[in-house]
């Protein structure tokens, strides 16, 4: 990856104590970079973040991106180089639940983030990651790609096109002007339903799978036929660092959204990603079709164009669904025989750093 480059860089990284937040935090300890994470306490009991100790090893303040003076507070204290926003409520199914929590998390805090940023005035790249639920869904049987209509159907997919609006009114608005310290690239990053070990949220489906198969149950699946863009959470991970690295480097080229998705055949129904984890997982696990007409509407088709991200940035998945599955299946594995998950999770993003060619910006 370079760790050259991020050696001693000062990175802001909200949302660090969430799954994918914390798999982040602990890839740029690894790279030497100074962090710094803003967050509430995590969401889940186990979590990742708690199960890794990583509260011993990068410094936290506690807060909510609701929260504008804290935010800011804590923007010009620690006067980041980068700025990572990954805070969020991310789950489709708590959005109808809590819509109101949804959007002020969702859409006031990536205006609270990017209002301080621009207050503090010492940031150089800000990478805004949403989700690839921003997309108006027409069920199209393509991938989107980054200049399609944002949008959807329930409150966090319709956040998250409105985290995108933000980024976009921002930049143009704010940012589009070289500063003392030179131009500011903000972008923002589009990824797939991501897996991996230490997700432990509610209403996902690799969580939901696991607690089931650590309690020898079954496995109840909603909806086994809907299609998504599965990959490891050190995929789009990797896109954000290597967008960082171009932002760095040439900050208005790069200013825009991205998509970083798995191959297009890597788009798979809910049901065979149930039945690869099962086959994974072994000792006689199975699955059932739960679906139910009454339940609340998710999407049944969604794919993402990553040709921008291949061609421009030299990004590209290095796994592929199957090797996603078994990575996930094998750190739950070794977690449920006592392994540290922080050795584990150490062990796999050093596997996915010697797998291919992680090239610099």
């Amino acid at each position: 990856m370079g760790d050259a480059f991020w050696h001693g860089k000062r990175i802001l990284v909200t949302g660090h104590t969430g799954f994918k937040g914390s798999w982040l935090t602990l890839w740029l300890l690894h790279m030497g970079a100074d962090v710094l994470g803003y967050a509430l306490p995590p969401a889940t009991d186990p979590s990742l973040f708690e199960s890794m100790d990583l509260g011993t090893s990068v410094r936290t303040v506690v807060g909510d991106v609701r929260d504008l003076e804290g935010l800011q507070r804590t923007v010009e204290g620690f006067k980041p180089d980068i700025v990572l926003h990954l805070a969020a409520q991310a789950l489709v199914r708590a959005s109808y639940r809590d819509p109101v929590g949804t959007y002020a998390t969702n859409v006031m805090g990536t205006v609270n983030l990017l209002e301080s940023v621009r207050r503090a005035g010492h940031a150089r790249v800000v990478v805004n990651v949403t989700s690839d639920k921003c997309y108006e869904n027409r069920e199209w049987v393509w991938g989107y790609r980054e200049h399609e209509p944002m949008g959807g159907h329930d409150a966090y997919s319709s956040s998250k096109g409105c985290a995108e609006l933000i980024t976009s009114a921002y930049r143009r608005s704010f940012f589009a002007k070289d500063t003392e310290r030179g131009a500011v690239g903000i972008a923002s990053a589009r990824a797939g339903n991501v897996i991996g070990g230490g997700d432990w949220a509610e209403d996902r489906l690799i969580p939901d799978c696991m607690r089931a198969l650590s309690c020898g149950q079954e496995i109840s699946i909603r909806n086994p036929n809907s299609v998504r863009p599965w990959q490891h959470v050190l995929e789009p991970l990797w896109g954000y660092l290597l967008l960082i690295q171009k932002l760095w480097n040439d900050p208005r080229a790069y200013a825009q959204g991205w998509n970083f998705g798995p191959n297009l055949q890597d788009a798979r129904r809910v049901g065979w990603i149930a039945d690869a984890v099962t086959r994974a997982w072994g000792q006689g696990a199975r699955w059932r079709d739960v679906s139910a007409p009454d339940q609340p509407h998710e999407a049944t088709f969604l794919q993402l164009d990553c040709a921008l991200a291949r061609t421009r940035l030299g990004w590209a998945p290095k796994l592929n669904v199957s090797d996603a599955v078994q990575w996930t299946v094998d750190w739950y594995r070794r977690y449920e025989e006592g392994e540290a998950a922080l050795a584990i999770t150490q062990s796999q993003i050093s596997m996915y750093e010697r797998r291919g060619s992680l090239t610099e910006a």
